[in-house]
């Protein structure tokens, strides 16, 4: 393929990743239904092998080059999922592989794709300069596997839309992510050369800044699939940090699926108000991965904590004598709340020279909960101020 995939392409590139890519479920949630105001469901692609969509357009690059053009290895650029996929899909296919990533790509990923026996390097702080290098490197020899660019990994991507058509009759829009775009436009080709009326909707991060979906966060689609975006997709939005972190909690809270930054973007625009679902008919938003590293995950469940009045964090001053703490924590006690952490604070607060300051870390049982707390330890005589409200 020199332009853009067919739909025929597709279902060829369905062939080749036949028994190794899965046919990832979909998912209702009758949460974010009633939250976005329409008929939603979730196609659960960070379930697939090596967490995300990006296995089936590798698969499909590999089939498409032949074993004759691997036979010096494969090489790639990326901020971590579309490394594992490569590094899966060579190590299926019995060829070597090197793989460029940025200085920050998650450890969490960048470890997959070495355990899955890839040859990992570091090369700036950018997918765009790890694109760079390891096009360098493929001048040596390894064939070299466009991250999103490339007719065959589009057509792979679009994949996914074949079974988004099958498994939603009633499909009417498709919410999907949008970094690089193969995802988007191959899903976009799929479902609307057999559905024209179904609107494929791409929901991209702002990523002027660093951002917790690093899977999207390039600046722009490439050449061959900005064309395509243009042509098949029907709208475009755009979501921050905040809304996508809410958006990874409400789906490990309510749906119980892990899911990256990048995966979780189409829910953030649902319920942001940034994308409507369909008024008729099923709106299926694509969940694109779930590699997410576990201290990242944890700090975007302590942050929705804090700002669901679950989380308190006081600040309080007491007499610098023994036994002041205990009482304090009587206080608290009384209340129900549970202690978490406690630090003594003597610096940069203002204080008398015999007195104290401590910082409190509690679990509530909610907003009205916590204030209650706070009331009770002003009542008592102490100060109370929360943190980070």
């Amino acid at each position: 393929m020199t332009g853009g995939p067919t739909l025929e392409d597709i279902r060829r590139a369905a062939g080749a990743i036949t028994g190794v890519a899965r046919e990832t479920p979909v998912l209702t949630s009758r949460t974010i239904s009633e939250r976005a105001g329409g008929d939603v469901v979730l196609k659960a692609e960070n379930l697939q092998r090596t967490g995300s969509f990006k296995l089936r357009g590798a698969l499909a690059k590999l089939t498409a080059l032949g074993r004759d053009a691997c036979a010096r290895g494969v090489v790639c650029a990326s901020a971590g999922n579309h490394a594992q996929a490569v590094a899966y899909a060579a190590r299926v296919t019995g060829v070597p592989c090197e793989v460029f990533v940025p200085d920050e790509a998650p450890i969490g990923k960048v470890e997959a794709a070495a355990a899955l026996g890839a040859t990992v390097h570091r090369a700036g702080e950018s997918v765009e300069s790890c694109l760079q290098a390891a096009l360098s490197r493929s001048a040596e020899g390894p064939a070299f596997i466009h991250p999103f660019d490339d007719p065959d990994v589009v057509a792979g991507q679009g994949t996914l839309g074949l079974e988004l058509v099958e498994q939603v009759p009633d499909l009417r829009r498709v919410v999907v992510p949008v970094g690089g775009g193969g995802l988007a436009s191959g899903v976009a080709i799929a479902v609307r050369s057999q559905r024209p009326e179904v609107e494929v909707v791409g929901v991209q991060v702002d990523s002027r800044t660093p951002t917790i979906a690093d899977g999207i966060a390039v600046k722009e689609p490439g050449e061959l699939t900005s064309r395509l975006l243009g042509e098949w997709a029907t709208g475009r939005a755009t979501v921050g940090d905040d809304e996508v972190a809410e958006a990874m909690v409400l789906l490990l809270e309510r749906a119980k699926l892990v899911v990256e930054g990048a995966g979780a973007v189409g829910v953030a625009a649902l319920l942001g108000g940034r994308v409507a679902p369909a008024a008729d008919g099923t709106t299926a938003v694509v969940l694109s991965g779930g590699n997410v590293d576990a201290g990242l995950l944890a700090e975007v469940v302590r942050r929705h904590e804090t700002e669901a009045g679950r989380r308190l964090v006081l600040l309080s001053r007491l007499s610098d004598r023994p036994g002041s703490l205990a009482k304090l924590l009587m206080v608290v006690g009384g209340t129900g709340a549970n202690l978490i952490h406690v630090e003594h604070v003597r610096e940069g607060v203002s204080l008398h020279v015999r007195e104290s300051a401590v910082q409190l870390v509690l679990e509530t049982r909610g907003r009205a909960h916590a204030d209650e707390v706070i009331a009770a330890v002003r009542d008592a005589g102490y100060r109370a101020d929360r943190l980070g409200a």
